[in-house]
């Protein structure tokens, strides 16, 4: 027989699976294992009761989902015996030594492949040494932890004690002092962190609070506490300005939320950490994009409706392939024009949400004042990073210039001056990119009477968005307005010439009014009066573009 000085984790484990299979958890087991239990008990400096949890474990090793089950079946018990080992399975997570799935109906387990290697050479494992770091190697750490926990590995809780002994361990951060500075609940701070993670090693500005948050919390009750308050403006972070609504076109987002600036300068300033590493343009996600009913015209529906049934996933890969057999151009180039307020935009989010495409928001104004002095450098990095996020993507996302006015507009002659210059070398690099690019490019401009032929050549698709006629008005103002009779729509359709944009503008000052006067002070007369302001509106000022 085995003498304990001969014994290493690997033969210790050996002899206990075997002991356990022929005497199962009776006294005489406890008897002859007791020294093999107690060499790993004091190797791996844990309790009797988790060393033969362990070496049950260990005899699994290449299993991924070992389960309370089948513990239970090799010991030769009922699985409800195995919950008094609740606290030292927890413990042994805690540790390192197992990993948790908590996200399956009933949990199941694995070991990892470093504790496989620690056994095989006789050592203790050991979590890494987390102290001392610099703010890079903190954060390398955190996102493995966060990794861990989005596979479900790590329990909430084990979560939050593996990001407080990071913490705890490097006291001397800034990141950390400035969180531990903060008066927030645990939760709040959780997602601060989680949030901060993400911007930090993923590069990711937004935050989906119902996907991404619940992946975060265990407990349903919890994240819907969360997501309730964040929606309903009344959580912590959003009070004292840790985070905001994302905001598109004017309108904040109530299930899309990202750090503020402020937030980010104040606790990301170690690593000299600013938004403009992460966006020379915006990702919207292709399910953070909130349905809106829109209404055209005959024509429009049908070209509309064509091109959602281009970009389903399936047949846009049919048709990308038939058109590279023949040597055609793959960019689905689109562009849509009309006057403002026509639903031009709001139907290229539309789309991609139909679809199931994520936007690269291509911010025109924002850009341009980067690129005096290296035009060509930034308008290709613009390319660039899309088509680096066309192969991270399982659907071909959409390169959305909105109010592409300016760059799609007639080439300067002459190039007297630098700026001239500037505005004909943006054009140039956009025009070589749409005959090269793989890819999805929506434009939505209002003006074409300026347009430049090369531009116009290189849009395959075309769809002008006229205001619409009185039946689709009618069908407006009892959507936005569902409360009205139909006769007031109807005369307030025939009456005003109204695009969706002045339409949605009528609509919110009555729903403020409602909120501060009642419902029933919506008349026909109060929205006369409404009508009749948006008109002297539309003179002085310029509408908003992009709704129906």
């Amino acid at each position: 027989m085995t003498t304990i000085k001969k014994l290493n984790l690997l033969t210790a484990v050996e002899h206990i699976v075997d002991l356990v299979g022929d005497l199962k958890l009776s006294s005489e087991f406890y008897s002859q294992a007791d020294s093999y239990i107690k060499y790993i008990s004091k190797k791996l400096d844990i309790t009797n009761d988790q060393s033969l949890l362990l070496a049950l474990f260990i005899d699994r090793y290449d299993d991924e989902r070992i389960t309370i089950s089948d513990l239970a079946e090799s010991v030769g018990c009922r699985p409800t015996r195995m919950l008094m080992y609740s606290n030292d399975l927890t413990e042994l997570e805690k540790r390192g030594f197992i990993r948790c799935c908590h996200r399956a109906r009933y949990l199941s387990y694995r070991v990892p492949v470093e504790v496989v290697e620690s056994f095989q050479q006789n050592e203790k494992y050991e979590l890494p040494n987390i102290s001392g770091l610099s703010c890079v190697d903190m954060f390398d750490i955190l996102n493995n932890i966060f990794d861990l926990r989005n596979k479900a590995e790590l329990s909430y809780e084990v979560t939050m004690q593996r990001v407080n002994d990071l913490f705890e361990a490097n006291k001397q951060l800034e990141y950390v002092q400035k969180l531990k500075s903060i008066n927030l609940s645990d939760d709040d701070k959780m997602v601060l962190i989680y949030m901060s993670n993400e911007l930090v090693n993923k590069r990711s500005i937004y935050i989906n609070v119902n996907s991404d948050l619940e992946d975060l919390f265990d407990s349903n009750s919890k994240f819907i506490a969360i997501k309730n308050a964040i929606q309903n403006a009344s959580s912590e972070l959003l009070k004292r300005g840790f985070i905001e609504f994302c905001n598109e076109f004017g309108f904040a987002k109530n299930n899309v939320i990202l750090l503020t600036t402020e937030t980010i300068n104040a606790l990301l300033r170690e690593l000299n950490f600013s938004l403009s590493q992460v966006k020379p343009n915006d990702v919207l996600k292709a399910d953070a994009i909130v349905h809106k009913k829109l209404f055209y015209n005959q024509k429009v529906s049908k070209q509309v409706t064509e091109l959602n049934d281009l970009l389903d996933d399936t047949k846009y890969k049919q048709i990308r392939e038939r058109m590279k057999e023949k040597g055609f151009r793959c960019c689905f180039t689109c562009l849509f024009y009309g006057a403002p307020g026509t639903g031009k935009t709001e139907t290229a989010l539309q789309l991609a949400r139909q679809t199931g495409r994520d936007i690269l928001q291509v911010n025109l104004a924002e850009i341009k004042s980067k690129w005096v002095g290296e035009s060509e450098k930034n308008i290709k990095l613009l390319f660039d990073n899309y088509r680096a996020y066309v192969k991270e993507c399982e659907r071909t996302p959409i390169l959305l210039f909105n109010e592409a006015d300016g760059i799609i507009s007639k080439r300067r002659e002459g190039d007297n001056n630098a700026v001239d210059k500037m505005e004909n070398t943006i054009q140039n690099i956009i025009l070589q990119e749409m005959e090269t690019l793989d890819g999805i490019l929506i434009a939505t401009t209002n003006l074409t009477q300026n347009m430049d032929n090369a531009f116009e050549r290189r849009f395959l698709y075309k769809i002008r968005f006229d205001k619409p006629d009185a039946h689709v008005r009618q069908n407006l103002w009892l959507t936005m307005m569902p409360t009205i009779p139909e006769s007031d729509a109807q005369k307030l359709a025939d009456i005003y010439d109204f695009s969706g944009g002045q339409i949605e503008n009528i609509s919110r000052k009555a729903s403020i009014n409602a909120i501060l006067h009642g419902e029933e002070s919506n008349t026909l007369s109060s929205l006369i009066d409404y009508c009749n302001e948006e008109r002297i509106q539309n003179h002085s000022t310029p509408r908003k573009v992009g709704f129906v």
